[in-house]
């Protein structure tokens, strides 16, 4: 079983600088049961479908499935979606030990709000925090993307 160990932070501070690419990603929900959604995601030119199970009490690691599937169907299912869509630019910034934050900005009604995600190969892996770094929101479920699309930043 794939589990996926993350850690999400919000972003105070400019990042770009250290940039190393940017996408914009468009992505819809299936299902938003939390205790397995199932996504739906349009990055740049290719398609994906995921799908979750439940975070684990730390919010940090959970079950994680995805496939590469063809834009065309990617672009069939978002059609079939649950209401509303996702829509933000990722963009990809080094951490020092060679690991990778993945910062999204998110547009339309989470307009506003960024967040950086860390994957890392243990819960308690140490990592060097960025001074464009804020607060850890690992386990508040209110910044999961499959949340945002029922609550979006602008209703905060």
């Amino acid at each position: 079983m794939a589990i996926e160990i993350e850690k999400k932070f919000l972003v105070v501070g400019n990042y770009k600088d250290f940039a190393l690419s940017e996408t914009r990603i468009i992505q819809g929900y299936i299902s938003l049961n939390p205790e397995r959604t199932v996504r739906v995601r349009i990055r740049g030119k290719k398609g994906y479908l995921t799908i979750k199970g439940a975070g684990n009490k730390s919010g940090a690691s959970r079950f994680e499935w995805e496939k590469e599937i063809p834009l065309n169907e990617a672009k069939e299912l978002i059609e079939i979606c649950e209401k509303g869509i996702i829509d933000k630019t990722r963009t990809i910034v080094p951490e020092k030990s060679g690991l990778i934050f993945e910062v999204d900005e998110f547009h339309g009604d989470n307009l506003g709000l960024t967040v950086a995600e860390i994957e890392l190969p243990s819960e308690d892996h140490f990592f060097e925090k960025p001074i464009w770094l804020g607060d850890e929101v690992t386990n508040d479920s209110k910044y999961y993307n499959s949340m945002l699309i029922n609550n979006p930043f602008k209703k905060w």
